[in-house]
């Protein structure tokens, strides 16, 4: 039994070595293919083609922060005629909707198509959304967290994107940096999986089978297509994967802008963090055990392949990680423990050499984790840096592995709510000034 757990952890991690190189090897194209693009921003009188937009930002207590994202909104270089602002101060018990109103009243935004929805309704995030859905009244519809800073030129690069295949991309996605990554240690930790995450595995993903999925902020779809799925899902916790998987259903893509940039505020503190990643992957769990049916449909392609690298990161890989974790760290242990009691025998033993070809695929996905780390920060302006090339090597045995304690708080999360009809409760991430 013990070597068929091992030779599953092989087996599995070889799988997962594997898809890395297939994705980084997209990643790869990818980058040189942009590198040799000439990025010419027009100016707002030049985009009388461009079409109309309404951005909607739910935001739920959100007094420190709200004003400067609603201006960041107001001050994108696109045609004023043409962009819509609906912020949503979904039942607020601070000043939200006073730092709205203040920053309404001045001089340079009065002129401005900008809505502050009050809202006492119920659904969080989603539930808010849906309501103001029913007043945009643009072509397109953008969404940006209440904490958003998205550069000058964000909308023009998503909506040009969008412009590329308007039949056929029925909604884009831009890249989100973190701007306190710098803060301290979990920030940093912080940094590197966001900046891989976005410049390996999402243009990986897209180069190779024209794959996205839509994050929570930073991005935008069309106000015909959204209306026709039935808006966002108020059940779902993360309501961005699972329209995800109702725009691909629907025979839309997904398409990446990565030069629509927009800076957002991450955790400072484990505790915010955990409960932020745990909602996160709970919802995640969900959404994919929801969408597994696609698999033994007759469902498209792109949709199965969605459903298998969902499937495989958080199920399969994460199981095969886990076995192989305990096993070697156990052995370790009881190793360390045997050079004074040459009399304990170590807890697992295998025939042959598999526990050699278990190191190999280890160490092998270990080399792996680093490269990309350092292949993503090397194409981000100020990010290939000593200190980040350390943090890297060393995030693996450390930041890297909350995601394995994460995903089974997260799992078991899951089944209880399955098993007693617990509802979750919406979590809102702390915000700070700056």
């Amino acid at each position: 039994m013990v070597d068929l757990l091992l030779v599953f952890s092989i087996i599995s991690i070889w799988a997962a070595v594997f898809q890395s190189i297939i994705i980084m090897s997209g990643a790869v194209r990818f980058i040189f293919k942009q590198s040799r693009k000439d990025w010419t921003v027009p100016g707002p009188e030049q985009m009388e083609h461009f079409p109309t937009i309404t951005v909607m930002v739910p935001a739920h207590n959100e007094e420190l922060v709200i004003a400067a994202t609603a201006e960041n909104i107001l001050r994108l270089k696109y045609p004023k005629e043409k962009v819509q602002l609906i912020v949503i101060a979904d039942n607020c018990s601070d000043d939200t909707a006073g730092k709205l109103k203040a920053l309404k009243s001045k001089e340079a935004f009065r002129d401005r198509d900008f809505m502050i929805f009050e809202r006492t309704g119920t659904g969080g995030k989603s539930g808010a959304l849906n309501d103001a859905l029913q007043y945009a009244k643009h072509e397109w519809i953008c969404i940006f967290d209440a904490d958003a800073a998205p550069e000058r030129n964000a909308l023009f690069f998503l909506i040009d994107k969008a412009m590329e295949d308007p039949e056929n991309y029925g909604a884009v996605f831009g890249r989100n940096k973190a701007r306190n990554r710098g803060q301290n240690l979990l920030s940093k930790c912080i940094n590197l999986e966001l900046v891989t995450a976005q410049r390996i595995y999402h243009t990986g993903l897209w180069e190779l089978f024209k794959l996205g999925t839509i994050p929570g902020t930073n991005f935008i779809i069309k106000t015909d297509l959204i209306r026709d799925i039935g808006g966002w899902d108020t059940e779902a916790i993360t309501e961005d994967t699972a329209i995800s998987f109702e725009i691909l259903t629907r025979g839309q893509l997904i398409a990446l802008a990565p030069q629509a940039e927009a800076y957002q505020q991450e955790p400072e503190q484990l505790g915010v963090y955990l409960k932020q990643r745990e909602r996160w992957a709970k919802g995640n769990f969900s959404v994919v055990i929801g969408n597994l049916h696609h698999l033994f449909n007759r469902s498209s392609w792109r949709i199965k392949l969605h459903v298998l690298y969902y499937t495989a990161s958080y199920f399969w890989f994460l199981l095969a990680i886990i076995i192989s974790d305990i096993i070697i760290v156990m052995n370790l242990i009881y190793g360390f423990i045997g050079l004074f009691n040459p009399e304990v025998a170590m807890p697992f033993q295998f025939a042959d050499d598999l526990y050699v070809y278990l190191m190999i695929a280890w160490g092998l996905m270990y080399y792996l984790f680093v490269l990309q780390i350092n292949l993503a920060l090397a194409t981000d302006i100020g990010q290939s840096t000593t200190q980040n090339f350390i943090l890297s090597c060393l995030s693996y045995f450390t930041y890297a592995q909350l995601f394995l304690l994460i995903s089974l708080r997260a799992f078991y999360s899951m089944v209880v709510d399955k098993a007693t009809g617990r509802k979750t409760k919406w979590y809102k991430t702390q915000r700070f000034e700056g």
